[in-house]
């Protein structure tokens, strides 16, 4: 083979290459492992958690701290309640870090039931709190944190599902400190009025999850949520104002390794900027088994993956979750430095 031949040959297969995108041939060629497999029921004590899944029991000064003070003003988070399994380390805090919780407005009581939720459920939960906006502004004012996720279980129950209440908390915090306000939404049913209504209220990021592969929404969410319903949604957040839309995958339910990354390509054509990747975990046996566990090495090919596509940032790791601290502190970051150009502009222009 002549040199020329060579090289044309090595062009071609780049080319080929490019033509099929980023993707796990190489990975899965290097002899890495992609998953090991779950237990297959409760009574299956042959096939262990792995290791990299096991984290230390929640604790110390900084924990307790926030745990009466939510008590205290009676709110409720989604830390707490859906049995996130980074609480002790971002409520602790730690590095010379801000404790972060992520607080859960509108209730505790969901009126959805999706397979993988281990929030409690009802179809008349308790009313809203109205002084809930309030006590939210007040608590984070005290924390002193510089980025507060807000969240809450869906409200199908009130008649606009609670938007006009997530709306008002975000202003008020606005108004009585210098935060960053994140709010990760229900669907609200698709209706563009509401999800209008959240993204004009002032946030920094607008974060809705699609939680898993357009082929397992049935099978993983509630009947009345859907992809193309959960796309709009973000879609329409963009449009209506928001500078940063955020969602998130849950793996080890049984998607495919195609299934994800043509995902990934889906979120990139509705312009989402951020996706975080995290393990499924079983809250009990009620829910969803996890079918595998995914390995850390094949979490990092996904990130490298989803970077390689254009998104703005990627967490991808077994233990991240939606609003997991380290994706906060870069987005903070990244609108923290928009802002100022936005400012310097607006300073030459006049």
């Amino acid at each position: 083979m002549t040199r020329s031949t060579s090289s044309s040959s090595s062009v071609d297969e780049l080319r080929r290459a490019l033509a099929r995108g980023p993707g796990f041939d190489d990975f899965l060629r290097s002899g890495a492992t992609y998953s090991v497999p779950a237990p297959k029921n409760l009574k299956d004590k042959t096939t262990r958690k792995p290791s990299w899944l096991k984290r230390e029991v929640p604790g110390g000064e900084r924990y307790t701290e926030i745990k009466s003070k939510l008590r205290e003003l009676k709110l409720a988070t989604v830390c707490e309640e859906a049995k996130c399994p980074n609480l002790g380390e971002c409520w602790g805090g730690g590095e010379g870090r801000t404790a972060t919780a992520t607080i859960m407005i509108m209730g505790d009581t969901c009126t959805r039931g999706c397979r993988f939720c281990a929030v409690k459920t009802s179809r008349a939960p308790p009313p809203l709190d109205k002084d809930e906006p309030k006590n939210v502004s007040k608590a984070i004012a005290a924390w002193g944190l510089d980025y507060v996720v807000l969240t809450s279980v869906d409200r199908d129950d009130v008649e606009d599902q609670g938007a006009g209440h997530f709306r008002e908390t975000v202003q008020r915090l606005k108004a009585s400190c210098d935060v960053l306000v994140e709010a990760l939404t229900p669907d609200f049913r698709g209706e563009k009025h509401l999800v209008e209504l959240v993204a004009s209220s002032g946030l920094d990021v607008y974060a809705h999850n699609v939680e898993t592969v357009p082929e397992l929404q049935r099978d993983v969410r509630d009947r009345r949520a859907n992809w193309d319903q959960s796309i709009e949604v973000l879609k329409h957040a963009k449009k209506s104002g928001a500078k940063i839309t955020k969602t998130s995958l849950m793996l080890g339910l049984g998607e495919t390794q195609e299934q994800v990354i043509n995902a990934l390509r889906l979120l990139r054509e509705a312009d989402v900027d951020v996706v975080t990747f995290g393990q499924y975990m079983r809250p009990t046996k009620k829910h969803l088994a996890v079918v595998e566990y995914i390995t850390p090495e094949a979490f990092q090919r996904y990130q490298e993956i989803a970077e390689s596509m254009g998104f703005l940032y990627v967490a991808s790791g077994a233990m991240v979750r939606s609003s997991y601290k380290a994706g906060e502190f870069f987005l903070a970051n990244v609108i923290k430095e928009r802002k100022a150009k936005e400012t310097s502009v607006g300073a030459n222009a006049a």
